[in-house]
């Protein structure tokens, strides 16, 4: 059985590949259970969660992604985030590679929000905003920067420190990369504002939104969590990855439902529909698009599946 690194991963894994594959597997599909999701208890902090996220392709791969999230590893200077995926062969159940979850998330979470970004972001889009200065912020914004011109990047964090440290792991790009705090100048100024955080208040508010802008919110994967305030709701045409996984797990979708600020009909597509052409992205330029993203298990599968198919091939080459 074949164990892949975060290190072998990122090495293999390019987005543009990433991308493209991930567009292929939402059209094929997937078998994907609804993902297991557990509150963990901690004494004196704050309690962590257990996702469990299986998917399988018929006669061809079965997967498993074992997933931690312990939002106060931050102060003992660990990730939030870690896991562990498993990939089995499809027809005899035989287990084939362990990969790094934590990296396999990073990555196909990036090629998500970017595959969506394809769809919902203006072609031209050139000026990009990251919210949030953890693990997934340098991968977001390399994802972005693979399917959009973009020319210039800032990052806002509650920590201005971590923001330039963010900034500060891009060596020679092609874009202009630097910190702010001034969140609502950099929302006002921004042609895509992706958010990556924990925030269990909204940090975005629609009335800084310029028409035009793409909104790409990847944290608040529970329902209290909350990134965007609902005048973000009110302005945008809202996508999501899936609609089963974001009507029940994200509070960036489930509260407005519960206001009535939001339907099922209002959400105009997933995933799904944009990569088979059932429902159209972006209709007009100065359209204001939004696209939430709680993950799913076939972007683990996909991206695990591909992760080895390079390995295997960059072994045999040697």
């Amino acid at each position: 059985m074949r164990t892949v690194t975060g290190a072998e991963l990122k090495s293999v894994l390019h987005f543009r590949m990433l991308i493209e594959r991930m567009r292929q597997t939402f059209r094929a599909g997937v078998e994907v259970p609804m993902r297991h999701h557990h509150t963990v208890e901690t004494y004196g902090q704050k309690d962590g969660t257990l996702l469990l996220m299986p998917a399988w392709q018929v006669n061809q791969s079965i997967g498993v992604k074992v997933v931690t999230v312990f939002p106060d590893n931050g102060a003992k200077d660990l990730p939030a985030v870690q896991g562990l995926y498993l990939l089995m062969d499809g027809k005899t159940g035989m287990p084939q590679a362990v990969l790094d979850g934590t990296a396999l998330t990073k990555r196909r979470t990036a090629a998500a929000s970017a595959l969506a970004a394809s769809y919902l972001a203006r072609p031209d889009s050139s000026r990009l905003l990251m919210v949030g200065t953890g693990a997934l912020a340098p991968e977001l914004i390399e994802a972005f920067a693979t399917v959009l011109p973009i020319k210039h990047v800032l990052v806002w964090g509650r920590n201005i420190e971590k923001a330039k440290k963010v900034a500060s792991r891009f060596h020679r790009p092609k874009f202009r990369i630097e910190a702010t705090a001034d969140l609502e100048g950099a929302v006002r100024g921004a042609d895509v504002i992706s958010c990556a955080t924990l925030a269990k208040d909204p940090l975005i508010r629609g009335e800084w939104l310029q028409p035009g802008a793409h909104l790409d919110l990847v944290g608040g994967f529970t329902p209290d969590m909350r990134e965007a305030d609902d005048d973000c709701i009110r302005r945008s045409r809202v996508f999501v990855d899936t609609r089963e996984g974001a009507c029940q797990e994200a509070g960036d979708i489930v509260q407005p439902m519960k206001a009535g600020i939001l339907t099922d009909e209002d959400i105009a597509g997933d995933l799904y529909d944009l990569t088979r052409g059932q429902r159209a992205g972006r209709r007009f330029y100065d359209q204001i698009t939004l696209f939430k993203s709680v993950g799913t298990a076939l972007e683990d599968l996909c991206a695990a599946q591909l992760a080895v198919e390079m390995v295997v091939h960059n072994d045999t080459i040697r």
